[in-house]
């Protein structure tokens, strides 16, 4: 039996970082890269993708709220439909630039807020049964 050890890489901006992602993807089996809306940027995607498959870790696409002054933990009410196009485009940026390092995206981790309304929030107009928020 193995276990998938897995961290949050990627959550650096233009020449902020955070944290030392070289030396924890040496330690991890798989990798929730920040997709640009809560952390992240187009370099720091790249750069992160590369570090991973250098590696041979697994690549999954942290997606989250475009809220990036509150890193993605504020809930932010939006339309259903906006909310799935916002996650479409932060998995399509990853997957892009992880197929340029020779892998693809292989799941999705929600980030933060994003996580919890999955979780919690249950879509308007559905009174008497419980739906969720799709994405």
């Amino acid at each position: 039996m193995g276990i998938d050890l897995n961290s949050d890489p990627g959550e650096g901006f233009g020449q902020w970082t955070l944290g030392d992602d070289d030396a924890l993807l040496d330690l991890v089996t798989s990798a929730n890269i920040a997709c640009g809306f809560h952390a992240g940027d187009p370099t720091v995607l790249r750069r992160t993708c590369e570090a991973a498959a250098e590696r041979g870790v697994v690549i999954g696409a942290q997606v989250g709220y475009r809220d990036r002054a509150g890193f993605g933990r504020r809930f932010i009410d939006m339309d259903p439909h906006d909310l799935t196009n916002d996650v479409l485009y932060q998995i399509g940026a990853l997957e892009a630039f992880a197929r340029v390092t020779g892998t693809g995206v292989s799941y999705v981790k929600p980030h933060g807020a994003l996580y919890n309304t999955i979780v919690h929030h249950e879509a308007p107009g559905c009174r008497g049964r419980r739906r969720r928020t799709a994405i």
